[in-house]
C-alpha cells in the first residue's frame, strides 16, 4: 500500500537524484565550461574548465550563519538540539535543486571614462533555485560566464523562513589543481599596503612573517591567508585570478589556503562584533569573480569586474572629468615640509584652540604662497587642478591619539587663504582638489559631510582626496568590514549629490563600483609610490599591480618622480623612463605629476612626455605581459589619432618586440621615444635617459631594451604636414 508519507519521500529522493546531475555552462566562445552539481549532502558545488583543462575543482559554496542558541545541552536531547541548530545555521549543505533558467546577454555600453571607449558585455547565465528541506529557505546562486571568466553569487529571496541573515562566514572555495605560482600580500582586515611577494601556493607560509611589514594600522588574520585580487600562475601556463565584483553591502573577501590540499576558502573582515555581517532579505553577496586565459594579456584587458557591477546610476555625468594634477604632497612624504602648522601645540581641541597665538615652525606646506607656485606651475604646464594637503587646522595631534573629534574639514590653518587661493586658480584656469583626512574617524566624517561638500562648492573645488590613515573610529571596526565598506558607498552617493568627484586612500579596494559611481575617479587602496619615500619598493612591484590591485579599478598611484634620492634619504626604486612609463602602464583617469616643479624643470625633455600624455582613452592594446616581469600597453587618447606607449621591467629588465600594426593603415606619425640610456641603473644612474624622434607607420616594428626597473614611453602623434617630417630617420 502506497501511503502519502510514501509519495512524499518518493518525491523527495527524486527531487535529491535530479539534484545530484551536473548543470553545465558554457561561455559565448566555448572556451570556459562551468559544472554546477549538488553533492550526497546537499552542498552546492562548481567546478571550472578552460579549453578542456581543469582550472577549478570541485569547490564547495554556501554560507554559515551566526546560531543563536547559548545554553548549554548535554546527552542525546543535547545532539539531536545541536543538529537543529547545525540545520538552521547552515546555508551550506541539505540544498537540493529546485529550479534552474538559463539567459545570454550581450550588449556595448560606453563608461563615462576609461580605457575604452565601447565595452562588450557578453555572457551565458544559470541561475540554480536551492532550497533546504528541513527549514524550507531558499538560495539562489547565480553564474555569470564570459570569455575571460566566471563570475557568482549567492541572492536571497524574499521569504517566511530566511529573512535577517547575520553572517559567521562565508564558505566558498576555489580549490586548484596544482601547487601555483602566486603574487600575493597578506591577509589583512586594515590595509592592502604591502610589497607582493612572488612564490609557490606551498610556500606562503614560510614566507608570511617576512611579507608582513609595518602599517600604521593592520590586523593579519592567518598565516597563509592572503588578499584578493590574487594573480596566479600554474605550471601548464595558465593564468588565473580570484577577486570579487560590486563589493555593495558586505564584508571585503580574502582568502584563506589549505596549503595541503592547495583549496582557498573566503574570509570575510568581521564587524567590532566579530561577525562578518548581517542581511536582510531579499538580499545578495558580492560576485566572486575567477578569470583565466593562457594568455596574460587577456587578463589585463578583461572588463568583466566593470561588466558585473550595475551601470552608472548618475543621471547626468558631464561633471565627471579625467583630471591630471600637480600638488602641495610630495613634499611632505618626503620631510621637505610638514602637514602641521606649529610645534607649540601637544594637543589641540577644534573651536577652542586659537592658530594666531601660537609660534609657527615655518615648515608648513600648505601656505598660500607655496600653493599659488603650484597653481603656477600648473597653468603654465597644462595641468588641470592643484591638490592641497595639511591645509585644514588640526594636524598637530591628528594620528594614533583614538581621537574622534579631529577635523572639521572647514577651518583653515592662517596661513592659508581659501578665498584667495580660490581667485588665484580660477584666474589661471587651474580647478583645487579638497584634501579631507579622516584620521579613520569615520562618524566624525559623516558628521561633517554634509558642511564639508557644502564648504568645496562653495569655494570651488569639484573633487576630494579622502584618507583614513590609522585605526578605525567606531574602535573595534576594521577598514574592509561590511559596516565601514557601507560608509565608503554612503560617501560616494553624497558626493555625487554634490557633483564631487572621489579619490579614495586607505579605502577597501575597489571592485568595479566605479561603473554605477563613476565619480569614484580614484582610490589608493595599494602600496602607492609614497611607499618609495618610506624605505622602497621592490623593482617589479609596478609589473604586479595592474594584475592585482587594478584588477578592481585604478589607482592613485602618483608617478612621475624625478628626483630618486629622496630629502629624507629613502632612494626611488625607478629610472626616469619608467616613472614615464606608469602614466600609461598604470592606468588612471586621475593622474598625478608628484615630484616638485623645480624637478620637472631639470629635465624638460623628459617632463614632455608627462604633459602631452592622455588620461581618458578610446582604446587599449595590451601587447606584452609577463606578471612580476614586464607590461607593455598601447593607448589611443580619447577623441584623437595619437598614441601613447609605456613599458614597466621587472628585476631582471627587457627587451620589447612590438608591433605598431594598430595604427591606422597609410598614415604617418611622428613617434617620440623616451628610454633607458644604456647606462641606466635603478640604484646608481636612474636619471640617464635618451630621447629620439622617428617616423612611424603601422607596418614599424620597435624593438626597445628597458634596465632592471626601468622602462620606456612613448608618444605617437600623428602628421599631416609632412613637413615636419624632414631629418626624421623611419623606424
Amino acid at each position: 500500500m502506497i501511503t502519502k508519507r510514501h509519495i512524499t519521500a518518493l518525491l523527495s529522493c527524486l527531487i535529491l537524484a535530479c539534484s545530484a546531475l551536473a548543470q553545465e555552462l558554457k561561455s559565448p566562445d566555448g572556451q570556459l565550461k562551468m559544472n554546477f552539481r549538488i553533492a550526497d549532502n546537499g552542498t552546492p558545488t562548481y567546478q571550472l574548465f578552460y579549453k578542456g583543462k581543469e582550472v577549478i575543482k570541485p569547490s564547495k559554496m554556501g554560507i554559515e550563519l551566526e546560531g543563536n542558541t547559548t545554553k548549554m545541552e548535554f546527552g542525546a536531547e543535547a545532539d539531536i538540539k545541536q543538529e537543529q541548530k547545525d540545520v538552521k545555521t547552515s546555508l551550506y549543505d541539505r540544498f537540493s535543486v529546485a529550479s534552474t533558467s538559463t539567459n545570454s546577454f550581450d550588449e556595448t555600453w560606453q563608461p563615462v571614462w576609461g580605457e575604452r571607449k565601447n565595452i562588450r558585455n557578453n555572457y551565458n547565465e544559470l541561475a540554480v533555485k536551492l532550497v533546504q528541506q528541513e527549514t524550507n529557505r531558499e538560495m539562489v546562486v547565480r553564474f555569470r560566464l564570459f570569455n575571460d571568466g566566471l563570475g557568482f553569487r549567492y541572492e536571497f529571496p524574499q521569504q517566511k523562513n530566511l529573512v535577517y541573515l547575520t553572517i559567521k562566514e562565508e564558505r566558498t572555495q576555489f580549490a586548484m589543481t596544482g601547487d601555483h605560482t602566486a603574487f600575493w600580500i597578506p591577509g589583512d582586515y586594515d590595509t592592502q599596503e604591502y610589497d607582493y611577494t612572488t612564490s609557490k601556493l606551498s610556500e606562503i607560509r614560510g614566507l608570511m612573517k617576512s611579507a608582513i611589514t609595518p602599517n600604521s594600522s593592520q590586523t593579519v588574520f592567518s598565516p597563509t591567508g592572503v588578499q584578493t585580487s590574487l594573480m596566479m600562475k600554474s605550471k601548464d601556463g595558465l593564468y588565473i585570478n580570484i577577486h570579487e565584483a560590486a563589493l555593495v553591502n558586505y564584508a571585503c573577501m580574502h582568502l584563506n589556503l589549505d596549503d595541503k590540499n592547495f583549496v582557498f576558502e573566503s574570509w570575510l573582515t568581521p564587524d567590532a562584533d566579530g561577525t562578518k555581517g548581517h542581511l536582510q532579505a531579499p538580499a545578495q553577496t558580492p560576485w566572486r569573480t575567477v578569470m583565466v586565459s593562457d594568455d596574460a594579456r587577456n587578463i589585463l584587458a578583461s572588463s568583466l569586474t566593470l561588466n558585473l557591477n550595475e551601470p552608472c546610476k548618475i543621471e547626468d555625468t558631464s561633471w565627471i572629468k579625467p583630471i591630471k594634477y600637480v600638488g602641495v604632497w610630495w613634499e611632505m612624504i618626503t620631510g621637505k615640509s610638514e602637514w602641521s602648522y606649529t610645534n607649540d601645540l601637544p594637543s589641540i581641541q577644534l573651536g577652542k584652540t586659537d592658530y594666531t597665538k601660537v609660534k609657527p615652525h615655518n615648515r608648513h606646506g600648505a601656505t598660500t604662497e607655496n600653493v599659488k607656485h603650484y597653481i603656477d606651475f600648473a597653468a603654465k604646464n597644462g595641468f588641470n587642478a592643484v591638490l592641497v594637503e595639511g591645509w585644514n587646522v588640526g594636524w598637530e595631534d591628528w594620528f594614533g591619539n583614538s581621537k574622534d573629534y579631529v577635523f572639521d574639514f572647514v577651518t583653515p590653518y592662517p596661513d592659508f587663504n581659501v578665498k584667495e587661493i580660490q581667485d588665484y586658480a580660477k584666474s589661471k584656469g587651474v580647478e583645487m582638489i579638497m584634501h579631507h583626512e579622516t584620521s579613520g574617524s569615520v562618524r566624525n566624517y559623516e558628521r561633517h559631510l554634509d558642511t564639508a561638500y557644502t564648504f568645496m562648492k562653495k569655494y570651488g573645488y569639484n573633487a576630494v582626496k579622502s584618507g583614513y590613515v590609522g585605526d578605525i573610529l567606531p574602535r573595534g571596526e576594521h577598514h574592509y568590514s561590511q559596516w565601514i565598506n557601507n560608509h565608503y558607498q554612503y560617501a560616494i552617493e553624497k558626493a555625487a549629490d554634490y557633483k564631487i568627484m572621489v579619490n579614495a586612500h586607505e579605502a577597501v579596494r575597489p571592485t568595479g563600483i566605479c561603473r554605477t559611481y563613476p565619480n569614484l575617479i580614484g582610490n589608493e587602496s595599494a602600496r602607492g609610490t609614497e611607499y618609495q619615500a618610506f624605505g622602497g619598493s621592490k623593482p617589479n612591484h609596478v609589473t604586479i599591480l595592474p594584475f592585482t590591485r587594478l584588477i578592481g579599478g585604478p589607482m592613485d598611484y602618483t608617478p612621475g618622480i624625478f628626483e630618486m634620492d629622496c630629502h629624507n634619504g629613502s632612494h626611488v626604486n625607478a629610472t626616469i623612463a619608467n616613472q614615464l612609463a606608469l602614466y600609461v602602464t598604470m592606468y588612471s583617469p586621475l593622474q598625478m605629476a608628484a615630484d616638485f616643479p623645480e624637478n620637472y624643470e631639470r629635465f624638460p625633455d623628459a617632463f614632455q612626455f608627462i604633459k602631452d600624455v592622455a588620461v581618458d582613452w578610446d582604446d587599449t592594446k595590451y601587447l606584452e605581459a609577463e606578471p612580476g616581469q614586464y607590461i607593455t600597453v598601447a593607448r589611443k587618447a580619447k577623441n584623437s589619432n595619437n598614441w601613447f606607449i609605456g613599458n614597466v621591467a621587472g628585476e631582471k629588465g627587457h627587451t620589447a618586440n612590438i608591433s605598431l600594426s594598430f595604427l591606422d593603415a597609410g598614415k604617418k606619425y611622428i613617434a617620440t621615444i623616451y628610454a633607458d640610456a644604456k647606462d641606466a641603473d635603478y640604484k646608481k644612474n636612474p636619471q640617464a635617459y635618451e630621447v629620439r624622434k622617428v617616423v612611424v607607420t603601422n607596418k614599424s616594428k620597435l624593438v626597445q631594451k628597458s634596465v632592471p626597473a626601468g622602462g620606456f614611453a612613448v608618444s605617437i602623434i600623428q602628421v599631416t604636414d609632412k613637413n615636419k617630417l624632414n631629418g626624421l630617420k623611419n623606424l
